[in-house]
């Protein structure tokens, strides 16, 4: 059995877009901070990039108190990801910027308003189907493929060598046995466009060999003599016809690859993630669901836990929860359930709260990695109440 997980690199055009609408969200929470903000005075903001040969249009919902430089914010961006000549496929110092972003919905932010809404609470910026999910194949309680293909991205993000354009994206798969665990990596994709102001023509043939040492390299615990490498398929790729040169971007278009990678079991839900203040559930309950599948598996509860999570736009609780063990529970997934609304607060002002979702500096590195790093998300500190309540389950109770 092989498994397939997919990752991108940091300026993929699609992260790019990413990138600026999280830079941008982080610029404004900076600025409320400033202030005195609260969870109560919170902006909300709901902010949609496209890239497209040399012009970035930017548009969506804002409600704030306060003025950022959107401009200055989307070129400092695109800047510091490595866009500097158009040689690399877009330049953020002449790119085109038009900006349509409005404020927000006077319907939508009674609902998001303790103040306002019908419920007197913070309720949730929209409806939405949320999925979280966490298995035991990796320390980090991720799926094997997901982990060693983002480990691939930032090797080629960080390796320093200019010849590495920044975009470029990359798929691993994972052999396994027949009960799920992992054996080897069978197969290494990798497509990186090249800059060849940096390659002597005499050169040229050299770079397939150095990304298959920095992929072996990265990957060394899992590669055997018979894995397969795959550099840059088609034959070429010039840096000159990468970017939104060559492909646009789109906020939101690689939620499967941020989540879990496309790994079988870990679901995606409808909403994109980065681009949104924490209100909207599509971004806080993503973090909220992880979390409480993580500590359902790190408690030693279940193997693989898949967690379905359903909002109504101005209500804070979910309106429905849903566990999934894949038969590797030692209880049952509807006990679960059950102590997962009495130890878990899933409600927008709990996950803000929790997470410090209001600190710009964790919007600044989501569009890299959404687990793989220290968020307060990655937390295991419900092993105990979890372990406890669990036993009393196993013995009939709730």
């Amino acid at each position: 059995m092989q498994i397939t997980s997919e990752s991108v690199k940091i300026g993929h055009p699609d992260i790019v877009a990413d990138s600026i609408a999280a830079n941008i969200i982080a610029a404004i929470l900076d600025e409320e901070h400033k202030i005195g903000m609260t969870v109560d005075t919170m902006p909300h903001c709901g902010i949609e990039v496209f890239l497209g040969k040399g012009l970035c249009i930017i548009g969506g919902e804002v409600d704030t108190r306060i003025y950022v430089d959107v401009e200055k914010c989307i070129r400092e961006t695109v800047l510091s990801i490595g866009y500097r000549d158009y040689a690399l496929g877009l330049n953020g110092n002449s790119m085109g910027v038009l900006n349509t972003i409005v404020p927000q919905s006077p319907d939508i932010n009674i609902g998001t308003r303790a103040n306002l809404g019908k419920y007197k609470e913070i309720g949730a910026g929209d409806q939405g189907i949320i999925y979280g999910f966490a298995c035991s194949e990796t320390p980090e309680l991720l799926p094997l493929p997901f982990v060693l293909a983002s480990r691939l991205m930032r090797t080629f993000e960080n390796c320093g060598n200019p010849v590495f354009a920044p975009d470029g994206k990359g798929q691993v798969t994972v052999e396994y046995d027949d009960n799920w665990a992992p054996l080897r990596v069978a197969t290494i994709l990798m497509s990186n466009a090249i800059d060849y102001r940096h390659v002597p023509p005499s050169f040229r043939t050299s770079i397939e060999p150095q990304a298959r040492q920095m992929a072996m390299d990265c990957l060394k615990d899992w590669v055997d003599k018979k894995t397969e490498f795959l550099f840059n398929p088609t034959g070429e790729w010039q840096a000159i016809n990468s970017c939104s040169a060559a492909d646009s971007g789109l906020t939101g278009r690689k939620i499967v690859v941020q989540l879990y990678g496309g790994c079988p079991g870990a679901q995606v839900g409808g909403g994109a993630i980065i681009n949104k203040s924490p209100e909207k559930v599509d971004c806080s309950a993503a973090f909220g669901a992880r979390y409480v599948a993580k500590n359902i598996v790190a408690a030693g509860l279940a193997t693989r836990c898949s967690l379905q999570l359903a909002y109504a736009i101005g209500i804070a609780r979910p309106i429905s929860v849903y566990v999934n063990f894949f038969g590797t529970g030692v209880v049952s997934d509807e006990k679960l359930a059950v102590l997962i609304k009495e130890f878990f607060d899933l409600s927008p002002r709990g996950m803000i709260e929790q997470f410090d979702l209001l600190r710009g500096d964790i919007y600044r590195k989501l569009p890299r990695t959404l687990f793989l790093d220290d968020y307060p998300w990655e937390k295991t500190d419900k092993i105990e109440e979890l372990g406890q309540a669990a036993a009393v389950c196993k013995d009939g109770e709730i």
